[in-house]
């Protein structure tokens, strides 16, 4: 199928805003400073070394842009996510996952054509190699599905070496919708995989978040009809996970990404890092979390619990290193939740009155309020998912299904900046001094 990829939206320029004066050693350095469309300014210390033989020291980055970038921009303070300028609230509300996918890849909604041509193209990449089968079959049936999301994305370069050669744009955007349309494939793989049920094949007349709820939940011998209240549902949270700037997973997809790596190793690479608990896999641990607190009665003993400096308990699906503000995502994902649990029949679910009631108290309790302890995503996240019939261990497969749009897009942007340097960060090095070598027979 011929495809004429729409022209990547062309970003305006940093606009040069003024100069920052620093002082080293007794010596003053001029530094530019850039204003971007929006966001804090940014003093470029790109050239410090150069000038002064000295490094920044800045722990997890989080005063440092590594990049830039006009795909996705955050405001915690504001609690604002917008994707190439459209707000979540308005993409979730009214549009899907695959217009959202058009906005990340190629900057702005398609048009009817466009859009068409894109669902086509995605739809029609969705299946697998045969052999991948045999792949997949080599995990243990006892594997967790982010490990087997690891290993199965990363083979992926060794199935299409159409799409690998990072210099050709049009094996890049070949990769891009591959990634998009093959990533439910293999998740509803794993997890299939897991539960030693047989592999589903995608169908090509489901919309994107029917097809991969169809793979994930039908069985050959059963009928299975998807409710389209539960799929759209789905679709939802896809986009609410589709991208978030310049996150943990985000920036080593780009860091890989930098030394020429082909874009499945980079999703891989991305996929590992979201597996960590302060990442992708905060949902579950929000899940466990209110199961552990159980019931309403219990929850002052936890509150309690929380505000205790000696106590390592805290409550999970509380505050953001972005967001200190409510979260954008947060508001959709409880109205998602309350959708999911109307449709299943859950609505009184004992977790749900927990959630609610520890929402209640953040929003009033000055604890909570004075260090911007405001419910997150992954708060209301794993209820919902657990109400759709996913078990923990999927969660953050989920997680990596809606970001792979939002990591190819920022991978795509990466590749096609001139400016772009392979990643490495430098260190404040507090080991051993220069010593001698000490023979075997000689140390005592």
């Amino acid at each position: 199928m011929s495809f004429d990829p729409p022209t990547t939206h062309k970003p305006e320029a940093a606009k040069l805003s003024g100069t920052a004066t620093l002082t080293v050693h007794n010596k003053q350095y001029e530094l530019p400073v850039f204003s971007g469309t929006d966001g804090p300014n940014v003093m470029d210390i790109s050239k410090l070394y150069s000038l002064s033989g000295d490094f920044t020291y800045d722990p997890g980055f989080t005063s440092t842009a590594g990049c830039k970038s006009d795909i996705t921009f955050t405001d915690g303070k504001r609690g604002i996510l917008l994707y190439r300028g459209y707000p979540i609230e308005q993409l979730a509300e009214h549009g899907n996952f695959l217009e959202t996918c058009h906005i990340l890849l190629y900057g702005d909604l398609p048009n009817k054509q466009q859009y068409l041509d894109f669902k086509n193209r995605v739809t029609y990449h969705t299946m697998t190699h045969e052999q991948m089968n045999r792949f997949l079959s080599g995990f243990r049936r006892d594997a967790h599905p982010m490990a087997v999301m690891i290993g199965t994305v990363g083979a992926l370069s060794a199935f299409y070496h159409d799409s690998t050669d990072i210099t050709d744009p049009v094996q890049r955007d070949l990769a891009a919708i591959r990634m998009i349309a093959k990533m439910p494939t293999i998740a509803a793989m794993a997890y299939k995989y897991s539960i030693g049920q047989p592999f589903i094949s995608p169908r090509n007349e489901l919309d994107y978040a029917s097809n991969f709820l169809s793979m994930t939940f039908a069985v050959p011998c059963e009928e299975y009809k998807v409710n389209p209240v539960l799929a759209r549902a789905m679709d939802r949270i896809f986009i609410l996970h589709a991208d978030n700037g310049q996150s943990a997973s985000t920036s080593t997809v780009r860091l890989a990404g930098s030394s020429g790596a082909n874009p499945f190793a980079c999703i891989a690479a991305g996929i590992a890092c979201l597996w960590g608990p302060a990442h992708g896999g905060a949902n579950e641990a929000a899940l466990k979390m209110l199961m552990e607190i159980g019931t309403l009665d219990r929850i002052p003993e936890f509150i309690k619990r929380a505000k205790d400096k000696n106590d390592n308990f805290r409550l999970i699906g509380f505050g953001h290193r972005v967001y200190k503000n409510y979260d954008p995502r947060a508001r959709l994902m409880q109205k998602i939740c309350m959708e999911v649990l109307e449709i299943t029949g859950t609505k009184n679910d004992p977790l749900l009155q927990v959630a609610l009631e520890l929402e209640r108290i953040a929003l009033h309790d000055d604890y909570f309020i004075e260090k911007k302890l405001y419910p997150n995503m992954d708060f209301y996240s794993g209820i919902t998912l657990k109400a759709l019939g996913f078990p923990p261990s999927m969660f953050t497969v989920l997680y990596a299904l809606g970001r792979t749009v939002g990591w190819i897009a920022q991978w795509k942007e990466m590749i096609a900046d001139p400016e772009q340097k392979i990643g490495r960060p430098r260190q404040l090095y507090i080991g051993e001094k220069a010593r001698a070598y000490v023979p075997l027979e000689l140390r005592p």
